[in-house]
């Protein structure tokens, strides 16, 4: 499957993401957040690696859940030095 990615600033540098299958809006229930552009067209597939703090595996089931899916508190990514 093909996905977006957005992503949104969090507390200590970390970021949250959100993927959506390609081509569909961000949901409304996440419109009140202000998401960026991570990466477009990204393949989500249970063999590839996690893509940018979203398991492949819990993407998937997520998006088939609600037609999105968003990395957990847990799962933040910090972007920049010491990464």
């Amino acid at each position: 499957m093909k996905v977006d990615v957005y992503k949104r600033p969090e507390y200590e540098g970390k970021y949250s993401y959100l993927a959506v299958p390609e081509g569909h809006p961000i949901p409304d229930e996440a419109t009140a957040i202000d998401w960026e552009t991570a990466e477009q067209n990204i393949d989500l597939d249970e063999a590839n690696e996690s893509v940018v703090g979203l398991s492949a595996n819990d993407a998937l089931q997520q998006i088939d859940m609600k037609g999105y899916a968003i990395s957990s508190s847990q799962d933040k990514v910090r972007i920049g030095p010491n990464v």
